[in-house]
Parts: C-alpha cells; structure tokens; sequence
C-alpha cells in the first residue's frame, strides 16, 4: 500500500510540474522576451487561461501526502516553513500579476503587473528546483551538532543558507552551491517548457526565435545535467546505486535524456505539439528519475545519528490508507473530468479568447 501511495503523489506530483510548469516557463519568457504589447498579452492569456486549473494538482498533492505520510508532511513542513512562506507569496503575486495587468488600460499598471507575473514565475521554478535539490541532497534531521540531536529525530530546521553556502557542511542551509545548480536547471526546463507551450498554444511573433531560444537553452541544460551528476556522486557516493540494484529504474534517465535529444532538433520540428511532449517527458524524466535514485527513502539524512525518512517509517496506519483510498478515487475522478473538460474547452490557439477583460 505505501507502494501504491508514494506511486500515486509522485505522478500528481508530476503533473503538477507539467502543467503550471508550463505557466511558470510562460512568465519566464514574458519577462525576458516578449517586447511588443500584443505579444505580452497573448502569452500572459496563455498562462492566465490555464493556472487556476493546474495548480489544483499542488492542491491534491499536498492532501495526499497529508493522508498517506503525515510524518514526511510534518517534518518538512516545519523544516521548510520560511522557503514554503515565500513560495506562497510567489503564488500569489503570479496570480496577481495575471489577474490585475489588463484591468487597466495604463501602461505602468500593465508594467507592474507584468513584472510581478515574470519575476514570480522566475523564482518559483527556481524556488521548486531548489526544493527538489534539498531532497536528493539530504537535510540535517534532528538537527545534530557535534553527534548530539537538539530535536526529535524526524525534525529539522534549515535556515535560508549557511555561512560556508556548501552543502557537505555540517547543517547545510536551502541554498547551498550544489541546490543554485538545481535550481538553475529547473529554470531553464521550465523556460523550455514555456517556450513550447507559447509556440503551441499562442501565433505570438516571437515563436520562431523562440526554437532557436529552445535550442540554446537545450545546450545550457545539457552541460548543467552533466555538471549536476558528477557533482551530486561526489556529494552522496551511493547516489546512483539504485540504477544498478534495480535496472528497470533506468527507464526513468531515458526519459529524460530522450526529451533533451530531442529538443535538439526542434527547429526541424513542424508539428507544434511534438516539443511540448518532449519537454514534457524531460520534466517527467527529471522528476521521477530523482525520486527512483532515494526510493524507498523520500527524505535523506545527512548525519549519521538519525535515520533517513522513507515510506515505511512515514506512513500512517493500513487503515488510514485503506480509507483514505476511497476518497482519492472520488477525487482523482472528478479531478480528470475537470481537466478534460476545461482542456477541451480550451483546445487550439487561443489568441481570440477573452481573458482578463
């Protein structure tokens, strides 16, 4: 059954990225690329249209790991409360930003709209790639200094960043060198996720220098996979012992090295909804490829005090999940069906639809 769960949150999990992914990337690209007046507004609808239905997967993620691994909610919860808060702050001013820039025909309250949308979705994918490297590097559970926990052992506290800014220190911070090139990297997927979704969903006139924006972007994300793994192995040795202890995980990096082949040929692409499924399946890949090198570990500890937290130690009872699995399949159902609709609603181009008028 904790099989089962850890399954079902990582691929809503995935979702999520997928989707308000897209959103994330479309701020990134408004901020840095789009000049014209109607091409700001065409790719602001492209994300606006769509976030309030996307994030309802962060919203079914988070109950979920309540339901499933309400000790894995708690401890990171509490151990990331101050980038949690800022993240939510970030949230909200990305919907802001959208809601508020065309309630107003003036040009500085357009402006300042759309730098809250832009530089709110810059920071949440790097927030977000952030968060993902404090996971597959480990934090200091029960905050032990000089061999003596100072909290219960599935407990943890990180400031902001450490003085040393290293992640092998003895309490590393958020931000360390190792999690910035984590970071990075989700900021230029995303960037690339966005790019392909403006040029799928959008004819804004910035789509052709957006393929070879893809494509330079592609090389950067390359060299940045290439630096992240020989720097992660030198960090946790036992980093990718799970790929050789079970070979079928490897089917995992092959999904994401095959969106990042193939957006290498994305300027010989015609069919506009191919490169949104080949960074869709580099985010897939990324994701789950990070979650199968700790499984069955969702949360590693870097001392050698307290043990890791994974999905057994986690978990609540078999008859919480057991009850708790009714209500997931009321609400993953209703969950596609919202999908699906709105999706189908909101098929093709939407240059013409009406949004935030």
């Amino acid at each position: 059954m904790e099989i089962f769960w850890y399954i079902t949150i990582a691929v809503i999990l995935a979702m999520f990225f997928i989707l308000d992914g897209y959103d994330f990337g479309a701020g990134i690209i408004h901020l840095f690329f789009a000049k014209t007046e109607k091409d700001k507004e065409v790719i602001a609808k492209s994300a606006g249209l769509f976030w309030d239905s996307n994030e309802v997967w962060l919203v079914a993620g988070g109950g979920m790991l309540f339901m499933a691994f309400p000790t894995f909610y708690a401890s990171v919860f509490s151990g990331f409360y101050l980038p949690l808060i800022i993240v939510l702050w970030l949230i909200m001013l990305r919907a802001i930003g959208l809601e508020f820039r065309n309630q107003f025909q003036f040009p500085m309250w357009k402006d300042i709209w759309d730098r809250s949308f832009g530089v709110s979705s810059l920071l949440l994918a790097l927030f977000f790639g952030i968060a993902l490297g404090n996971i597959v590097r480990g934090v200091n559970l029960g905050g032990v200094i000089k061999g003596t926990s100072l909290y219960e052992s599935q407990y943890f506290f990180l400031p902001l960043w450490d003085s040393s800014f290293s992640p092998m220190c003895e309490s590393p911070g958020v931000i360390d060198w190792f999690t910035i090139i984590i970071g990075f990297i989700s900021v230029i997927t995303l960037a690339i996720h966005g790019a392909n979704w403006i040029i799928l969903k959008t004819n804004s006139s910035i789509n052709l220098n957006l393929k070879s924006l893809i494509f330079k972007l592609n090389i950067a994300l390359t060299i940045l996979t290439i630096v992240s793994l020989s720097v992660w192995k030198n960090i946790n040795p036992e980093a990718l012992d799970n790929f050789l202890e079970k070979p079928f995980f490897i089917i995992f990096p092959i999904l994401y090295f095959s969106g990042i082949i193939g957006l290498f040929f994305i300027k010989k692409i015609k069919n506009d909804l191919v490169p949104f499924l080949l960074s869709s399946l580099l985010i897939l890949g990324g994701i789950t490829s990070s979650l199968a090198s700790l499984f069955p570990v969702i949360l590693p500890s870097t001392n050698d005090v307290n043990e890791s937290l994974t999905i057994y130690n986690t978990t609540t009872s078999e008859y919480g999940l057991s009850v708790a699995l009714n209500w997931v399949v009321v609400g993953l159902i209703l969950l596609v069906i919202y999908f699906i609709v709105q999706k189908r609603m909101m098929s093709g181009k939407i240059d013409d639809m009406d949004y935030g008028h």
